[in-house]
């Protein structure tokens, strides 16, 4: 596969990321630049889906058929910086939000944990019983970074746990097939962790003096980073990877199976729909587009949406 395999479904977004393709063959995704959520229909057309504000990052369908979305706060952006200059100056905290997939009004579900503010929620997961996992990024400031974590929490509002702590940039995050795991791409480094599951919201137990129970199962050196990750039904791992500009599949001990060249610097975010689950739709938002492409293996079915 080659970078010519990519079809350019929308353009002109405002950096997108967090795509998720509904039973009408339309793609929802966020415009971090924009603030907002938008609907990319079959033939390319963008419309306004929620005006959600702040920073919208990754978008997950709930049980109830509500929209989930971590939303990192804002950031600066600045010509020549992708990912932003730190935070935007109406910053004040991350949250999870819930949106109404009728009208796009967004409610704040979440914006703190353990009396801590959420920093810049990236990435969210839901497993069978309901509930979801999240990354939380941690903000970038001009300066110094703020470190992330992984959550879980309930859909009704009633329930958020910390289930690793700290991670310096935890990204995407996704579930293994028979859900026993949980993969989480951290950017800064390029690691691929896998954290064994007990339960819903409980890992295995951290051994001593380690800061959480991940396990780095692969990696990438050079200058490359990780962004979002999607499972494939035969339980591979497909990682966006910025600055080198691929999609990395992994097997779940660690090999690249696959590495597939994008038209974009910083393919963010991965996802599958299509009758047989081969059709993955990629945001390229260093050029702010919408790609999509066939994809040798089908992608995971999610457990809602």
């Amino acid at each position: 596969m080659i970078i010519d395999d990519v079809k350019i479904l929308a353009t002109g977004l405002g950096f997108p990321e967090g795509p998720v393709v509904c039973a009408d063959g339309s793609v929802v995704l966020v415009e971090l630049r924009n603030q907002r959520c938008s609907r990319v229909t079959p033939d390319g057309k963008v419309s306004l889906f929620s005006d959600c504000g702040g920073g919208p990052n990754g978008l997950a369908v709930g049980p109830d058929g509500f929209f989930y979305l971590c939303n990192n706060g804002g950031n600066r952006y600045v010509e020549g910086h992708p990912l932003g200059m730190g935070p935007h100056p109406d910053y004040q905290f991350g949250s999870i939000q819930r949106i109404d997939p009728n009208t796009g009004v967004a409610t704040l579900l979440y914006k703190e944990v353990n009396g801590h503010l959420l920093s810049a929620p990236n990435d969210i997961v839901f497993d069978k019983e309901g509930g979801f996992y999240f990354t939380d990024l941690g903000k970038r400031m001009p300066r110094h970074k703020v470190l992330g974590g992984v959550y879980y929490a309930l859909p009704d509002g009633s329930k958020i746990v910390e289930v690793a702590y700290p991670l310096l940039s935890p990204n995407g995050c996704g579930l293994s097939p028979d859900g026993k795991t949980l993969y989480v791409a951290e950017t800064d480094g390029a690691r691929l962790w896998a954290f064994e599951i007990h339960g819903p919201g409980k890992v295995k137990a951290k051994p001593e003096y380690a800061p959480h129970s991940g396990r780095v199962i692969a990696g990438l050196g050079g200058n490359a980073k990780f962004d979002s990750l999607k499972v494939l039904a035969n339980g591979n791992i497909a990682v966006a990877t910025l600055i080198t500009g691929y999609i990395t599949e992994f097997s779940p001990t660690g090999e690249v199976v696959r590495s597939v060249k994008m038209p974009d610097g910083h393919p963010t975010n991965i996802c599958f729909g299509g009758a047989d689950m081969r059709m993955a739709y990629i945001t390229l938002s260093g050029t702010g587009r919408l790609g999509m492409m066939q994809w040798p293996e089908p992608g995971l079915k999610l457990n809602f949406g």
